[in-house]
């Protein structure tokens, strides 16, 4: 944590899982200071009681207004881009709200960081902007794009540094599924699953800040860091939750499975570097860095031929990599935060109501 001494830490959306991640992995450090920026004071107010830590600074603020990010950045030498709407469904049925937040919102930050002399800006993305098909990808794709071009202006003697992060499901993460079926269990309602043969890239929230802080020390101007991740099926998530809960309370080995059908804007399966990513891609053992294209619009001066490359190159994306089986499923669940807590391994850092991380 050397690079993190007595500096100061923004993370926009700070109120999300991500955000209350990175808090329990950084206030014994070193640092100097976490500021959380959000619109959400009662999650502001929450995590205030929770951590009790004067490293820990609330700005109430949103994204979309450049004057409330100006405000907190103020001071700040490194950035998380956290803030994002990102429900599917809510995307699809109002887009414009994803442009606004996950597009000019993330522009209002980088613009921002670079005015105040930032030192790095990692923005944080989904699967989704690989081959996006619903609104909340396509306007995750636009903010990669904004931050690619961005990090290309710099280019690599900048005083600020820009990337990306991409990664899948986040277990127990906001929009994960899995705090919803445990409910659905502890309600003694049946599970309820889009479509059993969809399979999700599975990673902790743990493994989601790793992914962050590799990214930090090791990006150039406008690269893309992605962590290779197994996958499952979500018929093999739903019957490894069954399976761990029904250690707790054998009154869970009944619960029923019941298939509803896919919702809008859902793929069948995710992708995390696309065909023609992989092909610039650089393998860092754990991770993928993808550096940025650093060709200008002067296309003349670059010898334009066909690569061949792309066409023999494959994505890498949650039907190809590696398939977990359901006792791995289980292994993995039981290091999601609030099932150890069911389970009595950890301490209960929330209300009962809150399921996620």
């Amino acid at each position: 944590m050397s690079a993190f001494k007595d500096k100061v830490l923004l993370i926009t959306g700070g109120t999300g899982s991500f955000g209350n991640a990175v808090l329990r992995r950084f206030l014994d450090s070193d640092i100097k200071e976490v500021r959380i920026f959000s619109r959400d004071e009662k999650k502001q107010d929450d995590m205030r009681h929770l951590f009790q830590n004067p490293k820990v600074k609330f700005y109430i603020g949103n994204v979309r207004d450049k004057q409330s990010v100006d405000i907190a950045m103020n001071g700040v030498d490194y950035v998380f881009s956290a803030a994002a709407l990102k429900q599917v469904p809510s995307c699809e049925f109002f887009p414009i709200e994803a442009v606004q937040t996950n597009i000019i919102g993330t522009n209002n930050v980088l613009i921002s960081a670079i005015e105040h002399g930032v030192s790095k800006v990692v923005v944080l993305s989904t699967d989704k902007a690989a081959y996006p098909i619903n609104a909340m990808g396509m306007s995750k794709a636009l903010m990669e794009k904004v931050a690619y071009a961005k990090g290309r202006e710099l280019g690599d003697n900048a005083k600020t540094t820009i990337c990306c992060t991409r990664y899948g499901n986040v277990m127990a993460s906001r929009g994960s599924v899995i705090p919803l079926w445990v409910e659905q269990m502890k309600e003694g309602k049946p599970i309820t699953i889009t479509d059993p043969n969809m399979t999700r890239f599975m990673m902790t929230l743990d493994d989601a800040v790793n992914l962050v802080i590799y990214a930090f020390n090791n990006a150039h101007n406008g690269d893309l860091f992605i962590q290779k991740a197994p996958a499952v099926t979500l018929e093999i998530l739903a019957k490894a939750l069954i399976a761990v809960y029904s250690e707790l309370d054998l009154k869970y080995k009944d619960t029923e499975l019941r298939v509803i059908g896919t919702r809008h804007g859902e793929k069948l399966y995710e992708t995390l570097v696309t065909r023609e990513e992989m092909v610039r891609a650089i393998d860092a053992e754990s991770y993928y860095r993808i550096p940025v294209d650093a060709r200008d619009l002067n296309y003349d001066n670059f010898f334009s031929v066909g690569n061949e490359r792309v066409s023999a190159a494959e994505d890498y994306n949650s039907h190809n990599t590696y398939r977990l089986s359901l006792d791995e499923m289980k292994q993995l669940l039981m290091k999601v935060r609030f099932i150890r807590e069911d389970f009595g391994l950890e301490p209960r850092a929330k209300n009962r109501e809150i399921r996620s991380e």
